[in-house]
């Protein structure tokens, strides 16, 4: 047997047992970490974790403060501060800068949230060729942030999936298993943004347990062929970014204390309230540069999730508009509209 195959063999082993064998039952949501009565916690696929609905993302897009500084730390401290207090109990860091900063964020208070943790990203192919630089990467990200373990690691692949090559996944899986073999990723996973290739990996891929991949506002799941389809006969847990497309869908394109910044509110809420509706998803993951944000987005889960004709009209208008004006580096979101 060559290496290709035998690395085959030693990442597919057990994963019929796995999908057979998934227990679907929910925990109790009250003894999950952070746990505030206001939050509503869903279970994270097979993982079993009972993550908030809605979470936060590593990204501080449009922070007035140079990351580093001591007004940028200040700044996540006290965010981070927030979250837990509003029951929010998973980050999603998916970089070196990103996974440096909510350690430092969260020094004491540990155990207090689960952790999700990329350092050195998967799309490179000089990393997602070689097993031993993606442990590496582990193993310094971990030293580095002052962590001895983390609760999710998900290698970060290239938006198009299928663009590595299938020793390169075949890599990234073994590597994955490694990690949690070792202890060193209670659990793993991956983020891309390529549905057709994550609905085959799923079944493929028993380490796939968790997939962060997008769902903005506005999304809707495909009458046929859906992504979510192979999401929930394998039960894998599903996190989804973008949910304000990069700040598009608000007036001011996501400036904290705007002119706009009641309306922005509102269309924040509208917006998560949707994506909560979404029985696939786990949690919503949007980025939150203000300790008011985070009251925002923790008063959306306590708000009506059906809207009513006003505001679906409403809500129409606005994820129209924003699917229209998305800038060019986000062009490919258009892509998301039907998931």
């Amino acid at each position: 047997m060559n290496s290709l195959s035998s690395r085959r063999t030693f990442i597919r082993s057990g994963a019929a047992a796995l999908a057979a064998g998934s227990l679907r039952a929910q925990p109790d949501p009250s003894r999950t970490r952070s746990y505030n009565p206001d939050m509503e916690y869903r279970r994270l696929g097979r993982t079993g974790l009972m993550i908030s609905a809605v979470s936060i993302g590593g990204h501080w897009k449009r922070i007035p403060f140079k990351p580093g500084s001591e007004d940028f730390k200040r700044n996540r401290r006290e965010v981070m501060r927030a979250c837990l207090e509003h029951g929010i109990n998973y980050v999603d860091a998916c970089s070196a800068g990103e996974v440096a900063a909510y350690a430092e964020a969260l020094k004491g208070r540990r155990k207090e949230i689960y952790f999700g943790f990329d350092w050195t990203m998967g799309r490179d192919p000089a990393i997602a060729g070689s097993v031993e630089r993606l442990k590496q990467g582990l193993d310094d990200g971990l030293m580095k942030a002052g962590l001895d373990h983390v609760d999710l690691w998900r290698i970060t692949l290239r938006e198009q999936c299928s663009r590595h090559t299938e020793r390169e996944i075949e890599t990234i899986m073994e590597a994955l298993e490694w990690g949690k073999k070792s202890g060193k990723a209670r659990f793993t996973g991956i983020s891309g943004h390529h549905r057709p290739w994550i609905a085959q990996a799923a079944a493929r891929y028993p380490q796939l347990e968790v997939v962060v991949t997008p769902y903005a506002a506005g999304s809707k799941e495909k009458p046929a062929g859906s992504m979510f389809t192979a999401l929930r006969r394998h039960d894998v847990g599903f996190i989804g970014i973008k949910p304000f497309a990069s700040g598009t869908l608000f007036a001011s394109r996501g400036e904290p204390d705007s002119p706009t910044r009641k309306e922005d509110d509102e269309r924040a809420r509208m917006a998560l309230r949707y994506a909560l509706c979404c029985d696939v998803l786990s949690a919503s993951i949007p980025g939150l540069i203000t300790v008011d944000q985070v009251k925002n987005a923790a008063a959306a889960v306590r708000e009506r999730r059906r809207f009513d004709r006003a505001e679906a009209a409403r809500f129409h208008r606005e994820t129209a508009a924003m699917w229209r004006n998305l800038p060019a580096g986000y062009s490919w979101l258009r892509d998301w509209e039907w998931v």
